[in-house]
């Protein structure tokens, strides 16, 4: 995010990343766009991202920070309409750019990232997502998780194949099944219709190196309870207080209001 970029006060926003305390280099990364055009506003509305890399600390920093600029420039110049659209042609730009990017370079080889990321735009949001991490809304004092996990893990739960014990223990609980840049197809998943979204809403957008260490009535509970820059302050002292073995980012919006943005004019 730019620190010259007004947000409008129709939204509370606050984020932070930190590396934990086994890694020396945060592979995470995460942005918020907001076109400062009020007309450009009203037609795109506004972004939010986290991506998580994978393959090795010089690769993973390359694949989630090509991912999140590559699915930037596609939101703030397309001409699609439906934010899903804008969504789903940048995952897949972002797919090819991490293949291309990787193939010019041998020792990028395997390198993809996960990545998490919704449009808000007339109080709906828009949402993609591929990979372990996650996007939750909070309401009532309740985070419901609105992602699912593409794990090795969470598939063979989904099939019955193995319980929530053993998935627990399971050898491969951190195997991701897709992400971008891995396989010829783009194994990304998007809501086939727009959230509408509440005044008080809370929207958390983070990396597994919380939602692994934190559980979900933690989240809400800490979130909920003190400003979003403070709370996430507070969860990333959890997570690493628990192990930190991995990189920690999240993103927090509180919904202020709902309905669109006046294009000529205040809230």
């Amino acid at each position: 995010m730019s620190a010259s970029m007004t947000i409008r006060a129709d939204v509370e926003l606050a984020n932070a990343t930190d590396a934990g305390c086994q890694r020396t280099v945060n592979e995470d990364y995460y942005l918020f766009v907001e076109p400062q055009d009020d007309a450009d506003f009203a037609r795109r509305g506004r972004l939010v991202l986290v991506a998580d890399g994978v393959g090795g600390h010089k690769g993973g920093r390359i694949a989630s920070r090509l991912a999140a600029h590559t699915i930037r420039d596609v939101f703030l110049s397309s001409q699609e309409q439906d934010p899903r659209d804008v969504l789903i042609e940048g995952y897949l730009q972002a797919h090819r750019a991490i293949q291309d990017q990787a193939a010019a370079s041998p020792e990028l080889e395997g390198m993809a990232t996960t990545c998490t990321s919704a449009i808000l735009k007339d109080g709906r949001l828009t949402a993609g997502h591929i990979g372990d991490s996650r996007f939750y809304l909070i309401r009532d004092g309740h985070a419901r998780q609105l992602s699912r996990d593409h794990t090795v893990v969470n598939d063979l739960l989904l099939e019955g194949a193995i319980t929530p014990e053993q998935a627990l223990t399971h050898e491969k609980l951190h195997v991701l099944s897709t992400a971008l840049g891995l396989g010829q197809t783009l194994g990304a998943d998007f809501l086939e219709e727009p959230l509408a979204l509440h005044p008080q809403d809370i929207l958390l957008f983070c990396s597994d190196g919380l939602h692994g260490l934190v559980s979900d009535d933690e989240l809400a509970s800490v979130i909920v309870s003190q400003p979003l820059t403070e709370a996430c302050a507070e969860l990333i002292a959890w997570a690493k207080a628990r192990g930190g073995p991995d990189n920690i980012t999240l993103q927090l919006i509180r919904i202020m209001s709902v309905g669109p943005f006046p294009v000529n004019g205040g809230l």
